[in-house]
């Protein structure tokens, strides 16, 4: 990683006491208020945000500093464009930066799944139309691996295991199975199995290995690209392919509000369905520019030992996706302050609860990925709503070919030029 002079501390509120970035912003907010950039805000919801700013933040007559009104913002889709966990796993898989012995590894690929075929229906299946079966797969991913792990322990170098037909066959297999797992199981398989994989690291590693990924993915293009499994090694499970979005851009927007609403009086928190201590170096890092305190940053969670991850996800720790993200906020936020959050920030189904969920919360902001399911209901609130002076959900466009918002309630999705408004 190329390193930089950092001030570094230890967020004490969690047991694992992970190494962390904190920026001066996150630290101080601007002591004199500040009006909201429209930028590239569709006009109806800059309108919105800044009467919202106006009637809660600190220039207005009821203001208490002693109650301060505080906004929630997701991350993944919405803060930036793409997903930063799913950028790091495939740079981890890219760079072989496992702290497993191949037996750990076997293990780890297999950990909480159930046996049998992936949803073929959704389309994993191989590149012959049969069932993928988990167990066959693991166990081609485990040989891969020990075979890798054998290699890099000899001191090949990592730019020639690349080139090995196991290192195509481990990746293409790795990452279609995290796919497959959150498709054909609950979410919650798939969101926990990822976070494993940092199992013998200490906090310190993996957010190092967090922030070289997100330099690397924010100066990548925005392509989704094909990873085809090895023909001449098809193993038990058979030939597969996954696909990955690579790229990531800051919505300078979003960034821009965080600012704006400090600056007026509103904390800013994230709730995230990734690692809490891997979106903290995006959220924190003072070279990303958000300037969120680490500490205001609510994710998922591992068992420590040792001062390093084990592959075990914190006992007694809810999961943080979906009706989750809303018991997450209820137990750190309003359970401490007495009172709900005034802003609420997202963009998937994993979001969609706490969107709605809290009757203090005066605006939604939908991040338009142009989905159906649960967020598809409140998109469609937000579509009813379009141009009413209280609106309660607001939907802001972006288009994905590019990582920018654009100012429309519409979005662009990747690949396609035409504005769509709901799925």
């Amino acid at each position: 990683m190329q390193r930089r002079q950092l001030l570094q501390t230890f967020f004490a509120a969690t047991a694992s006491a992970p190494l962390l970035f904190v920026s001066s912003n996150a630290q101080s907010a601007p002591s004199q208020r500040s009006a909201l950039d429209s930028a590239r805000w569709a006009p109806l919801n800059a309108t919105r945000l800044h009467s919202v700013i106006e009637q809660f933040g600190s220039s207005s007559k009821s203001y208490d500093a002693k109650r301060r009104p505080y906004a929630v913002f997701d991350w993944d889709n919405t803060c930036i464009m793409n997903d930063c966990e799913e950028a790091l796993f495939m740079h981890q898989i890219n760079q072989l930066n496992f702290k497993f012995t191949p037996e750990e590894l076997s293990e780890a690929v297999r950990k909480d799944l159930p046996v049998g075929p992936f949803k073929a229906e959704a389309g994993f299946v191989t590149l012959d139309k049969k069932p993928v079966h988990m167990e066959d797969l693991a166990d081609d991913i485990a040989e891969n691996y020990r075979k890798l792990y054998a290699q890099k322990q000899a001191g090949k170098n990592i730019d020639e295991i690349r080139e090995s037909e196991e290192f195509k066959d481990f990746r293409a297999k790795l990452y279609f199975m995290y796919d497959a797992i959150c498709d054909s199981y609950a979410i919650e398989f798939g969101y926990k199995w990822i976070i494993y994989f940092f199992a013998n690291m200490t906090p310190a590693e993996v957010q190092a290995m967090a922030e070289l990924s997100n330099n690397r993915a924010l100066g990548d293009a925005l392509r989704k690209v094909k990873y085809e499994s090895s023909r001449q090694l098809p193993g038990k499970a058979g030939v597969v392919v996954a696909s990955h979005f690579h790229g990531i851009r800051i919505h300078e927007e979003i960034r821009s509000l965080m600012q704006t609403l400090r600056a007026n009086g509103i904390d800013v928190f994230v709730s995230t369905a990734s690692l809490d201590d891997v979106v903290r170096v995006f959220a924190s890092h003072p070279n990303y520019g958000y300037g969120v305190p680490p500490e205001n940053v609510i994710g998922l969670r591992l068992d420590m030992k040792d001062g390093k991850y084990t592959g075990n996800y914190r006992q007694g720790w809810h999961f943080n996706w979906g009706p989750g993200k809303t018991i997450g906020i209820q137990h750190e936020l309003v359970a401490k302050k007495g009172y709900d959050p005034l802003l609420v920030f997202g963009d998937s189904d994993g979001d969609a609860w706490m969107l709605r969920d809290f009757k203090g919360t005066q605006v939604g902001v939908i991040v338009n990925r142009i989905k159906k399911g649960e967020i598809g209901n409140d998109s469609q609130m937000a579509a009813n709503g379009m141009g009413e002076r209280n609106a309660r959900f607001i939907l802001q466009g972006r288009d994905e070919n590019t990582g920018l918002m654009i100012p429309d309630e519409k979005s662009i999705k990747y690949g396609k030029s035409e504005r769509k408004l709901l799925a």
